[in-house]
């Protein structure tokens, strides 16, 4: 699935859009590994930016690691 990013989204936000929580954010980074360094560093994405959203089969247990702008 596609999802245009507006300004300031947030890998976080994205996550929890698509699969009801914030921490398979690293899922939607890896999908989009053509993405540069310094985006996929930053806590806010420039508007604009197509990304691919993966199937997941969502779990009730989270990952733990902490995001790559909390580092």
């Amino acid at each position: 699935m596609k999802y245009r990013t507006i300004q300031n989204d947030r890998w976080d936000q994205i996550s929890f859009k698509f699969y009801g929580h914030p921490d398979y954010y690293k899922e939607i980074i890896k999908a989009n590994s053509y993405l540069s360094d310094v985006i996929k560093r930053s806590p806010l994405l420039p508007a604009g930016i197509e990304l691919e959203i993966p199937q997941l089969e969502v779990s009730s247990i989270y990952p733990e690691e902490l995001p790559p702008w909390k580092r």
